[in-house]
């Protein structure tokens, strides 16, 4: 059996399925690795307040990877343990860049969304489904021009996210813009976005840098994923899982692939590896 005392879990595609609900199979997983005094951490592309009531509820649930690692979260003491933000005049200088494609982008500052109206409101022509255009929808506040906003408020960016229509120009764009801005990571986290963070801003750093903190060693941590943003923390891990549904890239930096995210994915490896029935 192995000594696992840290799950981290990223969310959409991974725990939560393609109806972004929690299934009572992973739940009772959960629950049960709790009960053993593992600590269970969410960690998602998403701010603290934009993840579902159904994971923030979780009695388990002590700590928070957010937004790709730019916030680690402690939710007991709502206090930030450590955090890694764009400055601003940089998170401006790559939405000039994004101003010369067919994109709409928003951006995470001090906790929620912020996007300009303009984008705000040709949100259904840019969203992948129904799930995306609802957290752009109730997630962002619309402002009169974001990068105004940001030159006005003076604070770090703790990530950009675009969407796409044309998937040829995202494919297009995920290779240059980290030859553009090499100071930044570009990563996805849905089929027609593209996230970008600081450097120190990933998965991985923050699952090693939350684990130290715990005084948790690296091989007594496990993490699951299935998107490019996750490769990091996977590669941190003691136990890297990657889920059915991941993208090959992922899976080849996988320890293990379970099932997907519709099956029970997150039980059967836990179960797997650490003897819970």
């Amino acid at each position: 059996m192995h000594n696992i005392k840290l799950i981290a879990l990223d969310l959409d595609g991974t725990l939560l399925g393609s109806d972004k609900q929690l299934s009572k199979e992973d739940e009772a997983a959960l629950k049960a690795a709790a009960a053993k005094g593992i600590e269970i951490v969410p960690a998602t592309g998403r701010f603290y307040r934009g993840m579902p009531k159904i994971i923030r509820e979780l009695p388990y649930v002590n700590y928070v990877i957010s937004v790709n690692g730019a916030q680690v979260y402690d939710v007991s003491k709502n206090k930030t343990v450590c955090s890694s933000e764009i400055p601003w005049e940089r998170a401006v200088s790559v939405m000039e860049r994004l101003d010369e494609i067919d994109v709409i982008y928003d951006c995470y500052q001090d906790g929620w969304g912020w996007m300009t109206k303009r984008l705000y409101d040709k949100a259904e022509e840019y969203a992948a489904n129904i799930h995306s255009l609802k957290m752009i929808k109730e997630l962002r506040s619309p402002v009169s021009e974001l990068k105004a906003y940001l030159r006005e408020r003076a604070l770090g960016v703790q990530k950009i996210q675009v969407f796409f229509k044309d998937m040829e120009l995202r494919a297009e764009i995920l290779k240059s813009l980290p030859k553009e801005f090499p100071d930044l990571v570009v990563t996805t986290s849905i089929v027609n976005n593209i996230e970008i963070n600081s450097r120190e801003a990933t998965k991985g750093v923050a699952l090693k840098k939350l684990a130290q903190y715990l005084n948790i060693s690296a091989p007594q941590t496990m993490a699951f994923g299935d998107d490019t943003n996750d490769i990091t923390m996977l590669r941190q891990a003691g136990i890297g899982v990657a889920m059915g549904n991941a993208y090959d890239e992922v899976k080849k930096e996988a320890d293990y692939v379970t099932d997907d995210c519709n099956s029970g994915g997150v039980a059967h490896a836990i179960k797997h590896f650490l003897e819970i029935k």
